[in-house]
């Protein structure tokens, strides 16, 4: 395994860090969390990231995507986490898109993959419910069926991206007991159908996330995507390539928190020296480097995982969400303190990165749960 950027990933690279640092700058972000933007992100920022081709990266060329890999994809999201960008691309492209190119019917991804990868069609996906606990089989929406397909009742919680999305992919149980890994079936719906009402949500990174109530929502054949009582083993792998995408959006996030800090440890001064001498921070800095750079290996080994499509994507996915959990809130609360007193307050930067740590931690699992779901991929 290389674990070393083409040359064409690191004209990538460099021209994602140029766009997020020109249009994305933390107090953009403390913007949008101020003002409470219902939707969370900026349509223009989106329409400028589909026309370089970023929405595209891993979409077949037949429905205008580059064909290329998640380890091209893994370089603009790392540099999305730097910035903390909360553009929809972990949702729209990996999850709802993702899906789609999975297991949607030819006639999905005609429809649909254009104005995703054109950037006019946000697409999210619906699975968790209250009291399931990360474990995507726990699915207690329930879709009944009628003469013309089926009437889906129940209610979705922390879907990402889902208010101001144009589809939802929601999990029903179509047959089988609310845990049973079978009997459960994916529907793509239209977010305005009539029994479908979304709640909006702030997380406590002001990150836009909804709960999705369904009260009778009528799906027709045609909406399943994948086959019928076979969308679990689907879900799996969709959320295995959207955890491993989030770890690389938190690579990037912990490095632009380490950066940051040692650049503090370069100007402030206690007692007439700077602190960037102490012995005591230097040994905390190498350690949040060495985190990091664990994290890194772990993440781009796991894109190549998917690209390889290796049968084992579940080691790699819980083994890399596992790490980049750990070290993400590590680094988050070391910069925390290594900033002192300023570092606890609302106007400075470094705040931002310790929320986001919370948040991504949870998101599709924390360390604890894919340790547990390590070992048991193993055997154990």
């Amino acid at each position: 395994m290389e674990l070393v950027l083409t040359e064409e990933q690191l004209l990538l690279q460099q021209t994602a860090r140029e766009f997020v640092a020109k249009h994305s700058s933390l107090k953009r972000i403390r913007a949008l969390r101020d003002s409470r933007d219902p939707q969370g992100f900026s349509r223009e920022l989106w329409s400028q990231m589909s026309q370089l081709g970023w929405l595209g990266i891993v979409f077949p060329e037949a429905y205008g995507g580059a064909a290329l890999g998640y380890a091209d994809l893994m370089v603009v999201v790392e540099e999305l986490g730097r910035g903390l960008m909360p553009e929809p691309l972990l949702s729209t492209v990996v999850l709802g898109g993702g899906a789609l190119t999975i297991g949607g019917s030819a006639a999905q991804q005609q429809a649909l993959l254009p104005s995703l990868i054109n950037g006019d069609l946000l697409v999210a996906l619906a699975f968790e419910e209250p009291g399931s606990r990360y474990d995507p089989f726990h699915v207690e929406t329930h879709a009944a069926k009628t003469a013309t397909g089926w009437r889906l009742t129940g209610t979705k919680a922390h879907v990402l991206d889902g208010f101001g999305t144009d589809r939802i992919i929601v999990s029903a149980r179509t047959s089988g007991g609310s845990s049973e890994r079978t009997g459960v079936t994916l529907f793509l719906l239209d977010a305005q159908a009539p029994g479908l009402t979304v709640e909006r949500q702030w997380r406590i990174d002001g990150r836009n996330a909804a709960v999705v109530r369904l009260d009778g929502v009528s799906a027709a054949p045609a909406d399943v995507v994948g086959a019928v009582d076979e969308g679990g083993a689907l879900l799996a792998s969709v959320l295995d390539r959207g955890t491993v995408a989030l770890c690389a959006e938190m690579l990037g996030s912990m490095t632009a928190a380490f950066d940051m800090t040692i650049d503090y440890l370069k100007t402030r001064k206690q007692f007439g020296v700077l602190i960037g001498s102490f012995q005591a921070l230097k040994h905390r800095a190498a350690k949040m480097y060495i985190e990091t750079e664990l994290a890194r290996s772990a993440v781009w080994a796991a894109h190549q995982a998917i690209d390889e499509g290796r049968a084992d994507l579940a080691h790699f996915a819980s083994l890399t969400k596992a790490r980049c959990a750990d070290a993400f809130v590590l680094i988050a609360n070391e910069a925390l303190q290594m900033h002192g007193g300023i570092g606890m307050t609302d106007e400075h930067d470094i705040g931002f990165f310790i929320k986001r740590a919370r948040v991504a931690e949870l998101t599709f699992g924390d360390a604890a749960y894919h340790r547990n779901r390590f070992a048991e991929v193993h055997g154990y």
